[in-house]
C-alpha cells in the first residue's frame, strides 16, 4: 500500500515538473495590445464584426486591419474606448447607436424549430423541439444572431428595459445639480 502512494506521488511530481518546464519552453508570446483591446471589446464572439470572435477582432484592430467601430454591439462607448486606446481621431456622425437590446420571441408566431438557439453564442434561449422557445434577458448580449435564423421571424430586438441596477444617470446634468 504504501509503496503505490509514493509511487504515485513520485510519478505525479515527475510529470508535474515536466509540464511545468514545457509550459515554460513551449509559451506562445502575445501582443499586449491586442489583450487589452480584447478586453475593452464586449466579449461576445458573435461574429457580427466579421472576425471569428472578439480575440480576432482585436487582432484586426491592433493591426490597423479594421476600423475601431467594427464591433455594432459594443456600439459608440466600445469604438470611443478603442480610439482613446490607440490615440486614433474618430468620427461617430455616421455610427447608428441605438443603445443595448435584447431579443425577445413573439409566442403566437414561434414554432419550436431550435435554429434561434443552436446560433446563440451564450445560451441565452431556452426551449425543446417542437415547444415555445424564451429568451433569458440576464444572459442575452444582443448580438441579433438568433433574428437571421429564424424562418417565422418571431425575434425581434427590443431595446433593454431600465431597471435599478442598469440605470445610468443621462447626460448632461441639469443646471441645479451641477456643483460651483
Amino acid at each position: 500500500m504504501i509503496a503505490a502512494v509514493l509511487s504515485l506521488t513520485v510519478l505525479g511530481a515527475a510529470l508535474g515538473l515536466v509540464l511545468g518546464i514545457a509550459g515554460k519552453l513551449l509559451a506562445v508570446e502575445s501582443n499586449a495590445g491586442v489583450a487589452e483591446i480584447e478586453a475593452l471589446l464586449p466579449g461576445t464572439n458573435c461574429g457580427q464584426c466579421g472576425y471569428p470572435g472578439c480575440a480576432g477582432a482585436a487582432a484586426a484592430i491592433a493591426d490597423g486591419v479594421a476600423a475601431a467601430t467594427c464591433c455594432p454591439p459594443g456600439g459608440k462607448t466600445v469604438a470611443r474606448a478603442i480610439a482613446e486606446k490607440l490615440g486614433l481621431d474618430l468620427d461617430l456622425s455616421g455610427m447608428a447607436d441605438e443603445g443595448p437590446k435584447l431579443a425577445f420571441v413573439a409566442e403566437d408566431l414561434c414554432i419550436g424549430c431550435c435554429r434561434c438557439f443552436k446560433s446563440c453564442p451564450t445560451d441565452a434561449i431556452v426551449g425543446a423541439p417542437k415547444q415555445i422557445h424564451n429568451v433569458l434577458k440576464e444572459a442575452c448580449t444582443g448580438c441579433a444572431a438568433c433574428v437571421e435564423r429564424c424562418p417565422t421571424e418571431a425575434i425581434q430586438m427590443t431595446p433593454a428595459p431600465v431597471t435599478l441596477p442598469h440605470w445610468v444617470m443621462p447626460r448632461p446634468l441639469p443646471a441645479w445639480c451641477e456643483r460651483a
